[in-house]
């Protein structure tokens, strides 16, 4: 792989590690409201997986979407204004943490129900193969949709419709505070493609470059018309189902262990194995401490919605 693809990959994860860092400092200070499902250690899913799209190829994202955005190249200062409830937000502070969309992009939404996204992945893949146009669809969601009925029904209707749809298990350990394993006694939920004569794989969900690599396939059997894929990412978020929760149920050995395979840190070996210097990657994280700044300054400043618009788009009945 060539060391300007690892180089943006590199520069797109940290973004994403530092994004999430400072929403929670902004949430801890009273300037983020509602629910803030923060997406670090789960970089690489998101990474290795979007880069390896085209600009108009669409993707569905989930509660934990914040990763999935910054990787298709969403604005940071307008990622934070929509956190933040401000008029600049992608959705103009109407969809917050949960919600954020945007279709100019390819971004469909991210969605505060659990599994929500998986049938709208499968209904857009739908529409890409009446349109005969060559976009895909990667619809991301967590091991705790697996077993929400939607997922069944959405991966038999694109198998059947060989639809150009690659569904994306963040696998990280937990549905809310529920071990995946005490609810699956298959230990690869790539399994369930099995089921639907679909192919399925399980792999390292904190190695973004291996991602990359082995998103190719599944990708070219998309455009081709060939049907979906089921992918399943194993990794493990670095803290609480969301920023308050402490996550007492997590043990620390195995949270020290999986640290110990950080994606953005994996990211940065494949960096100096390639022979980028120290001083390039810090000139990168001086870059993004500089978006991070920017995109705080940003929210802060961009003026809230008025009621009156509020009121507005309210129907009359």
């Amino acid at each position: 792989m060539k060391k300007e693809l690892i180089k943006r990959m590199y520069e797109t994860a940290f973004t994403i590690r530092r994004f999430e860092q400072t929403a929670i400092e902004q949430y801890r200070i009273g300037k983020i409201y509602g629910y803030l499902h923060p997406y670090m250690g789960e970089e690489a899913i998101a990474v290795g997986t979007i880069t390896a799209l085209q600009p108009d190829d669409f993707i569905v994202s989930t509660h934990r979407g914040h990763g999935h955005a910054i990787a298709k190249g969403h604005d940071v200062s307008r990622m934070m204004a929509e956190l933040f409830g401000k008029q600049t937000g992608f959705c103009r502070g109407r969809g917050g943490s949960m919600h954020v969309a945007n279709m100019e992009q390819y971004n469909l939404g991210a969605n505060g129900i659990v599994g929500g996204g998986i049938p709208i992945a499968a209904g857009a893949g739908m529409a890409i193969k009446q349109k005969k146009t060559s976009q895909i669809v990667l619809g991301f969601f967590s091991d705790g949709a697996v077993n929400n009925g939607v997922f069944h029904e959405s991966l038999n209707l694109a198998a059947i419709y060989n639809l150009p749809v690659i569904f994306i298990i963040e696998n990280n350990q937990y549905a809310a505070a529920t071990p995946y394993e005490t609810v699956n006694l298959e230990k690869d939920l790539s399994m369930h493609a099995k089921g639907y004569g679909i192919p399925g794989i399980t792999m390292n969900g904190n190695d973004a470059v291996k991602i990359y690599e082995a998103m190719q396939a599944p990708i070219k059997r998309a455009r081709a018309g060939d049907g979906p894929t089921l992918i399943e990412c194993k990794t493990y978020r670095h803290m609480g189902h969301h920023v308050n929760d402490p996550g007492l149920y997590m043990p620390q050995d195995v949270m020290e262990a999986w640290k110990k395979q950080d994606p953005v840190d994996i990211l940065a070996s494949y960096l100096k194995d390639s022979g980028v210097s120290e001083e390039e990657i810090q000139a990168v994280q001086t870059h993004v401490e500089e978006l991070m700044e920017a995109a705080v300054k940003f929210a802060d400043e961009s003026p809230t919605p008025s009621v009156e618009e509020f009121l507005a788009e309210i129907p009359a009945y």
